[in-house]
């Protein structure tokens, strides 16, 4: 186990929870993305950093940046400069903006996948998946919608993060107890109108 500070406490008070508020499911989105290729300890050192370069994950300032201040952040050390994973953070505010449009919030959006009910899996040990139908699902809906960075893998480790799914092993003080586990079954699709290693998996 991490004796990362940081680690430990995001474990131990975020990572799992169900989370509803729109604001921070564009931040655990963001830094899902920024994730990919780096350690999750790396993102938590710089998440201070992300708030303060990213307007606090407000999807209606950042959809705004413009070129000026996306070339600005790529010269951030507190943040990955990375242009790629900059530029997607403002086209996934933009594409965020239009869910909550056409659906009245990113949560329900979201949860409408689990038809707004957690699921709970109680791996043994490490054995974690990496993906599932659910994050393919959700990852082919998001491409579908505009939003970058939201392949299978990027989009499981964030259904794990805002509690989507709780994915806390059955030896970790905050797996739920059986009784509260759900029965898996397939990952409902939602109408539409028009490997990495981690101590937490």
């Amino acid at each position: 186990m991490s004796a990362d500070a940081d680690y430990v406490r995001y474990h131990d008070a975020e990572w799992g929870r169900p989370l509803h508020d729109d604001r921070r499911l564009f931040e655990m989105l963001t830094l899902e993305g920024a994730q990919a290729g780096l350690s999750w300890s790396t993102i938590l050192r710089k998440r201070a950093g992300y708030r303060r370069a990213f307007a606090n994950f407000d999807p209606r300032r950042v959809a705004r940046f413009d070129g000026r201040r996306r070339a600005a952040l790529r010269r951030d050390s507190r943040i990955v400069r990375n242009r790629l994973k900059i530029d997607a953070t403002v086209s996934n505010a933009r594409a965020f903006l239009a869910v909550q449009r056409e659906f009245g919030s990113f949560d329900r959006y979201l949860w409408s996948f689990v038809a707004g009910r957690p699921i709970v899996n109680r791996p043994l040990g490490g054995a974690v998946a990496a993906r599932t139908p659910l994050s393919d699902t959700l990852s082919r809906d998001l491409a579908k919608r505009g939003f970058r960075f939201v392949g299978s893998t990027i989009v499981y480790a964030f259904l794990q993060a805002v509690g989507v799914v709780n994915d806390h092993a059955r030896d970790c003080f905050l797996c739920p107890q059986r009784s509260a586990q759900r029965r898996r079954r397939p990952a409902p699709r939602i109408a539409v109108a028009s490997g990495r290693e981690r101590l937490l998996r």
